[in-house]
């Protein structure tokens, strides 16, 4: 398959099986095509972008006592890697000019958010809440217009977005343990893992690319559009051995532990 067609069927297609399904067989990218820009992915009514405020918000640590909190917890953030999924497949279009050996990583990586999207897909089932039955938000999806170049997509997805799962996947793991729910503690911990090598490849090309003579800190933020800013990469607790196991130099923790979360 063509990594432009893989793309293309990501955002084109509206079926949540489509969406979902990996690459099977050799990946090519002979034909990347030229520069596209997509407003929106297609997706079923029930999982088109809500208005502002629309969506519930992450129901708070003292409510997972309750299954349907649970539930609704991955369902939001089931939508949360669907549109990691959708901003990925985005760049691919938008910058068919990168160059291949990032384009064919990005395939894994898009395997990985299709895995994790099905895995919360299938744990807010078994808990109780059906993936569509609340409105969800476009917030990453809206992020990515502002992306001019594909040093903004790594310091937006990978480093800041994806960056700051390396606190948030720990933070909901402890939680769902606390709530007696250790499967989803589990499948917290998986994605974890996945993230710290996400984040890994984010940092790696955003050092290819940058301009020579500008540091990794320098780089980053100098790409972040408002109101994204290092801060937004960090959860409530800040930890440093994931951002380690992902290749960021004892400089760039620093400025970053440093940086204010508001």
């Amino acid at each position: 398959m063509e990594i432009r067609e893989f793309a293309e069927r990501i955002l084109r297609s509206a079926d949540l099986e489509e969406k979902l399904a990996p690459v099977t067989g050799p990946v090519t990218d002979d034909a990347p095509g030229a520069a596209v820009r997509y407003v929106s992915p297609a997706r079923l009514p029930e999982l088109r972008f809500a208005r502002r405020r629309e969506a519930p918000p992450m129901p708070h640590a003292e409510s997972f006592t309750d299954p349907l909190k649970r539930g609704l917890a991955h369902h939001i953030m089931a939508n949360h890697e669907l549109q990691a999924l959708e901003v990925m497949a985005f760049t691919l279009c938008a910058f068919p000019d990168a160059p291949a050996e990032f384009r064919r990583g990005m395939i894994d990586v898009m395997a990985d958010e299709q895995r994790h999207t099905r895995m919360h897909i299938e744990r807010a089932a078994v808990l109780g809440v059906r993936f569509g039955e609340f409105p969800v938000n476009g917030y990453f999806w809206r992020k990515a217009q502002e992306f001019r170049s594909l040093l903004d997509y790594l310091a937006g997805l990978p480093l800041t977005f994806e960056g700051g799962n390396l606190d948030h996947t720990l933070e909901f793991a402890e939680q769902f343990e606390a709530a007696g729910d250790p499967r989803s503690a589990a499948l917290m911990r998986v994605i974890h893992r996945d993230e710290i090598e996400h984040v890994r490849f984010g940092l790696e090309w955003l050092r290819r690319l940058k301009p020579e003579g500008m540091s990794d800190w320098e780089a980053y933020s100098a790409h972040l559009h408002f109101p994204l800013r290092p801060g937004k990469s960090k959860g409530r607790t800040f930890h440093r051995a994931p951002r380690e196991a992902a290749g960021m130099s004892p400089e760039f923790i620093a400025q970053l532990e440093a940086a204010p979360r508001k």
